[in-house]
Protein backbone atom coordinates (compact mmCIF):
# COMPACT_ATOMS: atom_id res chain seq x y z
CA UNK A 1 0.00 0.00 0.00
CA UNK A 2 1.04 3.59 -0.51
CA UNK A 3 2.28 5.88 2.18
CA UNK A 4 -0.79 8.03 2.71
CA UNK A 5 0.49 11.48 1.90
CA UNK A 6 -1.57 14.24 0.36
CA UNK A 7 -2.28 17.90 0.93
CA UNK A 8 -4.39 18.56 4.01
CA UNK A 9 -6.01 21.87 3.15
CA UNK A 10 -7.41 23.65 0.11
CA UNK A 11 -9.50 22.29 -2.79
CA UNK A 12 -7.29 19.22 -3.27
CA UNK A 13 -7.46 18.01 0.32
CA UNK A 14 -9.47 14.75 0.29
CA UNK A 15 -12.81 15.09 2.11
CA UNK A 16 -13.82 12.50 4.69
CA UNK A 17 -15.99 9.77 3.15
CA UNK A 18 -19.45 8.93 4.43
CA UNK A 19 -18.46 5.24 4.33
CA UNK A 20 -15.36 3.14 3.73
CA UNK A 21 -15.69 -0.35 2.27
CA UNK A 22 -13.55 -3.22 1.05
CA UNK A 23 -14.39 -4.81 -2.29
CA UNK A 24 -12.88 -8.22 -3.05
CA UNK A 25 -11.76 -8.82 -6.62
CA UNK A 26 -11.95 -12.08 -8.57
CA UNK A 27 -8.50 -13.22 -7.42
CA UNK A 28 -9.10 -12.27 -3.79
CA UNK A 29 -7.37 -8.87 -3.95
CA UNK A 30 -8.79 -6.37 -1.48
CA UNK A 31 -9.67 -2.89 -2.74
CA UNK A 32 -10.20 0.17 -0.57
CA UNK A 33 -13.44 1.93 -1.52
CA UNK A 34 -14.86 5.26 -0.37
CA UNK A 35 -18.45 6.43 -0.69
CA UNK A 36 -19.29 10.14 -0.47
CA UNK A 37 -22.59 11.99 -0.59
CA UNK A 38 -26.24 11.05 -0.10
CA UNK A 39 -27.11 7.36 -0.36
CA UNK A 40 -30.19 8.01 -2.51
CA UNK A 41 -28.41 10.31 -4.99
CA UNK A 42 -27.44 9.34 -8.56
CA UNK A 43 -24.15 7.42 -8.52
CA UNK A 44 -20.76 8.31 -9.98
CA UNK A 45 -17.77 5.94 -9.91
CA UNK A 46 -14.22 7.32 -10.13
CA UNK A 47 -11.16 5.27 -11.18
CA UNK A 48 -7.78 6.96 -10.72
CA UNK A 49 -4.61 6.53 -12.73
CA UNK A 50 -1.12 5.08 -12.39
CA UNK A 51 0.73 6.11 -9.18
CA UNK A 52 -2.32 7.96 -7.82
CA UNK A 53 -5.09 7.24 -5.29
CA UNK A 54 -8.61 8.32 -4.35
CA UNK A 55 -7.04 11.61 -3.19
CA UNK A 56 -6.52 12.50 -6.86
CA UNK A 57 -10.29 13.02 -7.23
CA UNK A 58 -10.63 15.35 -4.22
CA UNK A 59 -11.90 18.33 -6.23
CA UNK A 60 -14.51 16.24 -8.08
CA UNK A 61 -15.64 14.56 -4.87
CA UNK A 62 -16.12 17.92 -3.14
CA UNK A 63 -18.17 19.27 -6.04
CA UNK A 64 -20.24 16.22 -6.89
CA UNK A 65 -20.93 14.73 -3.44
CA UNK A 66 -23.29 17.60 -2.69
CA UNK A 67 -25.98 15.89 -4.76
CA UNK A 68 -24.41 12.66 -6.07
CA UNK A 69 -23.33 9.39 -4.47
CA UNK A 70 -19.65 9.34 -5.37
CA UNK A 71 -17.72 6.07 -5.24
CA UNK A 72 -13.93 6.22 -5.47
CA UNK A 73 -11.54 3.29 -5.10
CA UNK A 74 -7.81 2.71 -4.88
CA UNK A 75 -6.38 0.57 -7.67
CA UNK A 76 -4.52 -2.47 -6.33
CA UNK A 77 -1.21 -1.45 -4.78
CA UNK A 78 -2.22 2.20 -4.70
CA UNK A 79 -3.55 4.24 -1.79
CA UNK A 80 -4.96 1.86 0.81
CA UNK A 81 -5.37 -1.14 -1.49
CA UNK A 82 -2.69 -3.79 -0.83
CA UNK A 83 -0.25 -4.66 -3.59
CA UNK A 84 -0.79 -7.80 -5.64
CA UNK A 85 1.48 -9.89 -7.81
CA UNK A 86 -1.29 -9.89 -10.45
CA UNK A 87 -0.72 -6.66 -12.37
CA UNK A 88 -2.57 -7.09 -15.65
CA UNK A 89 -5.33 -5.44 -17.64
CA UNK A 90 -7.51 -8.40 -16.69
CA UNK A 91 -6.94 -7.51 -13.03
CA UNK A 92 -7.92 -3.89 -13.76
CA UNK A 93 -11.19 -5.11 -15.29
CA UNK A 94 -11.81 -7.56 -12.43
CA UNK A 95 -11.26 -4.81 -9.87
CA UNK A 96 -13.61 -2.35 -11.53
CA UNK A 97 -16.30 -5.03 -11.83
CA UNK A 98 -15.85 -5.88 -8.15
CA UNK A 99 -16.25 -2.27 -7.08
CA UNK A 100 -19.38 -1.84 -9.20
CA UNK A 101 -20.93 -5.03 -7.83
CA UNK A 102 -20.08 -4.07 -4.24
CA UNK A 103 -21.37 -0.49 -4.32
CA UNK A 104 -24.29 -0.51 -6.77
CA UNK A 105 -27.59 -2.35 -6.57
CA UNK A 106 -28.36 -4.95 -9.26
CA UNK A 107 -29.22 -3.08 -12.44
CA UNK A 108 -28.32 0.31 -10.96
CA UNK A 109 -26.44 2.48 -13.43
CA UNK A 110 -23.77 5.09 -12.85
CA UNK A 111 -21.50 7.44 -14.73
CA UNK A 112 -18.01 5.91 -14.63
CA UNK A 113 -15.06 8.28 -14.97
CA UNK A 114 -11.53 7.00 -15.50
CA UNK A 115 -8.32 8.99 -15.60
CA UNK A 116 -5.23 7.53 -17.32
CA UNK A 117 -4.93 3.93 -16.03
CA UNK A 118 -8.46 4.31 -14.66
CA UNK A 119 -9.64 4.88 -18.22
CA UNK A 120 -7.74 1.77 -19.22
CA UNK A 121 -9.63 -0.11 -16.51
CA UNK A 122 -12.84 0.95 -18.23
CA UNK A 123 -11.58 -0.19 -21.65
CA UNK A 124 -10.43 -3.51 -20.21
CA UNK A 125 -13.85 -4.11 -18.67
CA UNK A 126 -15.91 -2.78 -21.57
CA UNK A 127 -17.19 -6.17 -22.76
CA UNK A 128 -17.82 -7.56 -19.26
CA UNK A 129 -21.49 -8.14 -18.33
CA UNK A 130 -20.92 -6.65 -14.88
CA UNK A 131 -19.59 -3.45 -16.39
CA UNK A 132 -22.33 -3.16 -18.99
CA UNK A 133 -25.00 -3.70 -16.34
CA UNK A 134 -23.85 -0.65 -14.42
CA UNK A 135 -22.37 1.76 -17.00
CA UNK A 136 -24.89 4.43 -18.00
CA UNK A 137 -22.15 6.61 -19.49
CA UNK A 138 -18.38 7.01 -19.34
CA UNK A 139 -15.88 9.85 -19.13
CA UNK A 140 -12.32 9.08 -20.28
CA UNK A 141 -9.74 11.63 -19.10
CA UNK A 142 -6.18 11.76 -20.42
CA UNK A 143 -5.88 8.14 -21.46
CA UNK A 144 -5.05 5.86 -24.36
CA UNK A 145 -5.53 2.29 -25.47
CA UNK A 146 -2.13 1.31 -26.95
CA UNK A 147 1.34 2.55 -28.02
CA UNK A 148 1.70 4.52 -24.78
CA UNK A 149 5.48 4.40 -24.58
CA UNK A 150 6.06 4.92 -28.31
CA UNK A 151 3.93 8.06 -28.37
CA UNK A 152 4.89 9.52 -24.97
CA UNK A 153 6.75 12.82 -25.10
CA UNK A 154 8.27 12.93 -21.63
CA UNK A 155 11.75 12.91 -23.16
CA UNK A 156 12.66 15.76 -25.55
CA UNK A 157 13.85 13.45 -28.31
CA UNK A 158 12.70 12.73 -31.84
CA UNK A 159 10.13 9.93 -32.08
CA UNK A 160 11.70 6.57 -32.82
CA UNK A 161 13.31 3.48 -31.36
CA UNK A 162 15.78 5.34 -29.12
CA UNK A 163 13.11 7.54 -27.54
CA UNK A 164 10.79 4.59 -27.02
CA UNK A 165 13.49 2.51 -25.33
CA UNK A 166 14.64 5.34 -23.05
CA UNK A 167 11.08 6.33 -22.18
CA UNK A 168 10.30 2.75 -21.16
CA UNK A 169 13.35 2.73 -18.90
CA UNK A 170 12.42 6.05 -17.27
CA UNK A 171 8.78 5.14 -16.64
CA UNK A 172 9.63 1.70 -15.26
CA UNK A 173 12.50 2.91 -13.09
CA UNK A 174 12.71 1.36 -9.63
CA UNK A 175 14.46 4.45 -8.25
CA UNK A 176 12.75 5.96 -5.20
CA UNK A 177 11.13 9.34 -5.82
CA UNK A 178 12.09 10.56 -2.36
CA UNK A 179 10.63 13.61 -0.59
CA UNK A 180 8.69 16.30 -2.43
CA UNK A 181 11.39 18.90 -3.01
CA UNK A 182 11.41 21.95 -5.33
CA UNK A 183 13.39 19.93 -7.88
CA UNK A 184 10.91 17.04 -7.64
CA UNK A 185 8.01 19.43 -8.22
CA UNK A 186 9.69 20.80 -11.35
CA UNK A 187 10.27 17.31 -12.75
CA UNK A 188 6.71 16.19 -12.05
CA UNK A 189 5.25 19.37 -13.52
CA UNK A 190 7.28 18.98 -16.71
CA UNK A 191 6.38 15.32 -17.17
CA UNK A 192 2.72 15.33 -16.17
CA UNK A 193 1.22 18.84 -16.13
CA UNK A 194 0.77 21.86 -18.33
CA UNK A 195 3.22 24.78 -18.11
CA UNK A 196 0.59 27.05 -16.57
CA UNK A 197 -0.33 24.70 -13.71
CA UNK A 198 -0.56 26.58 -10.42
CA UNK A 199 1.88 25.67 -7.62
CA UNK A 200 -0.90 24.28 -5.39
CA UNK A 201 -1.94 21.91 -8.20
CA UNK A 202 1.63 20.69 -8.65
CA UNK A 203 1.99 20.22 -4.89
CA UNK A 204 -1.19 18.16 -4.69
CA UNK A 205 -0.12 15.87 -7.54
CA UNK A 206 3.45 15.52 -6.29
CA UNK A 207 2.38 14.39 -2.84
CA UNK A 208 0.04 11.76 -4.30
CA UNK A 209 2.51 10.42 -6.88
CA UNK A 210 5.44 10.33 -4.45
CA UNK A 211 3.33 8.23 -2.07
CA UNK A 212 3.14 5.34 -4.55
CA UNK A 213 5.59 2.54 -3.66
CA UNK A 214 8.33 2.15 -6.26
CA UNK A 215 7.66 -1.58 -6.69
CA UNK A 216 4.02 -0.82 -7.54
CA UNK A 217 5.05 2.00 -9.87
CA UNK A 218 7.47 -0.35 -11.67
CA UNK A 219 5.04 -3.26 -11.97
CA UNK A 220 2.25 -1.20 -13.48
CA UNK A 221 4.67 0.67 -15.78
CA UNK A 222 5.48 -2.67 -17.38
CA UNK A 223 1.78 -3.29 -17.97
CA UNK A 224 1.34 0.12 -19.55
CA UNK A 225 4.37 -0.43 -21.79
CA UNK A 226 2.74 -3.46 -23.38
CA UNK A 227 -0.82 -2.13 -23.34
CA UNK A 228 -3.16 -3.06 -26.17
CA UNK A 229 -6.81 -2.32 -25.40
CA UNK A 230 -7.86 -1.26 -28.89
CA UNK A 231 -10.42 -4.07 -28.99
CA UNK A 232 -11.83 -2.90 -25.67
CA UNK A 233 -12.44 0.57 -27.06
CA UNK A 234 -14.56 -0.91 -29.82
CA UNK A 235 -16.58 -2.80 -27.17
CA UNK A 236 -17.28 0.33 -25.12
CA UNK A 237 -20.90 0.81 -26.16
CA UNK A 238 -21.97 3.20 -23.38
CA UNK A 239 -22.13 6.89 -24.32
CA UNK A 240 -18.56 8.08 -23.81
CA UNK A 241 -17.06 11.56 -23.57
CA UNK A 242 -13.30 12.15 -23.89
CA UNK A 243 -11.11 14.85 -22.34
CA UNK A 244 -7.51 15.54 -23.35
CA UNK A 245 -4.90 18.20 -22.60
CA UNK A 246 -3.04 19.57 -25.59
CA UNK A 247 0.21 19.65 -23.56
CA UNK A 248 -0.12 16.09 -22.25
CA UNK A 249 3.29 14.39 -22.56
CA UNK A 250 2.18 10.98 -21.24
CA UNK A 251 -0.93 10.47 -23.40
CA UNK A 252 -0.70 13.18 -26.08
CA UNK A 253 -3.78 14.32 -28.05
CA UNK A 254 -3.44 11.69 -30.80
CA UNK A 255 -4.53 9.11 -28.21
CA UNK A 256 -7.78 10.97 -27.54
CA UNK A 257 -8.47 11.40 -31.25
CA UNK A 258 -7.89 7.70 -31.83
CA UNK A 259 -10.36 6.90 -29.05
CA UNK A 260 -12.97 9.20 -30.59
CA UNK A 261 -12.52 7.53 -33.99
CA UNK A 262 -12.87 4.01 -32.53
CA UNK A 263 -15.59 4.48 -29.90
CA UNK A 264 -19.00 3.23 -31.08
CA UNK A 265 -20.88 5.89 -29.10
CA UNK A 266 -18.67 8.94 -28.56
CA UNK A 267 -20.62 11.96 -27.31
CA UNK A 268 -17.88 14.56 -27.33
CA UNK A 269 -14.17 15.36 -27.36
CA UNK A 270 -12.91 18.23 -25.22
CA UNK A 271 -9.32 19.29 -25.88
CA UNK A 272 -7.97 21.65 -23.23
CA UNK A 273 -5.35 24.08 -24.55
CA UNK A 274 -2.18 24.14 -22.45
CA UNK A 275 -3.32 21.42 -20.05
CA UNK A 276 -1.20 18.37 -19.28
CA UNK A 277 -1.93 14.82 -18.20
CA UNK A 278 -3.53 15.62 -14.82
CA UNK A 279 -6.74 17.12 -16.22
CA UNK A 280 -8.99 16.43 -13.18
CA UNK A 281 -6.55 18.50 -11.10
CA UNK A 282 -5.66 21.07 -13.76
CA UNK A 283 -9.26 21.68 -14.88
CA UNK A 284 -11.33 20.52 -11.88
CA UNK A 285 -14.46 22.54 -12.61
CA UNK A 286 -14.65 21.40 -16.22
CA UNK A 287 -14.18 17.72 -15.37
CA UNK A 288 -16.82 17.91 -12.66
CA UNK A 289 -19.17 19.68 -15.06
CA UNK A 290 -18.71 16.96 -17.69
CA UNK A 291 -19.49 14.25 -15.17
CA UNK A 292 -22.56 16.15 -13.98
CA UNK A 293 -23.76 16.59 -17.58
CA UNK A 294 -23.42 12.86 -18.23
CA UNK A 295 -25.40 12.06 -15.09
CA UNK A 296 -28.14 14.49 -16.06
CA UNK A 297 -28.37 13.08 -19.57
CA UNK A 298 -27.97 9.34 -19.07
CA UNK A 299 -28.63 8.25 -15.49
CA UNK A 300 -32.23 7.33 -14.73
CA UNK A 301 -33.45 9.21 -11.65
CA UNK A 302 -35.18 7.73 -8.63
CA UNK A 303 -38.58 8.24 -10.25
CA UNK A 304 -37.64 6.11 -13.26
CA UNK A 305 -37.35 8.95 -15.75
CA UNK A 306 -34.41 8.89 -18.14
CA UNK A 307 -32.42 12.04 -18.74
CA UNK A 308 -32.62 14.18 -21.83
CA UNK A 309 -31.75 12.78 -25.22
CA UNK A 310 -28.09 12.31 -25.95
CA UNK A 311 -26.33 15.41 -27.30
CA UNK A 312 -24.81 15.48 -30.72
CA UNK A 313 -21.15 14.64 -30.92
CA UNK A 314 -19.13 17.78 -30.27
CA UNK A 315 -15.56 18.95 -30.16
CA UNK A 316 -14.46 21.75 -27.87
CA UNK A 317 -11.21 23.61 -27.78
CA UNK A 318 -8.49 23.26 -30.33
Amino acid sequence: MSRLTHVTNGPYAPPAPARELTAVSADGAHLHVEVHGPEDAPPVVLAHGWTCSTAFWAAQIRELAVDHRVVAYDQRGHGRSPASSACTTRALADDLEAVLAHTLAPGEQAVIAGHSMGGMSVMAAAARPGFREHAAAVLLCSTGSSRLVAEARVLPLRAGTVRTRLTAQVLASRAPLGPVTPAARRVLKYATMGPGSAPHMVEACARIVHACPRAVRHAWALVLAGLDLDAGVRELSAPTAVISGTSDRLTPPPHARALVAALPNCVGLTELPGMGHMTPVEAPELVSKKIRELVTTYVTDTHGRAGAEAPERIKEGS
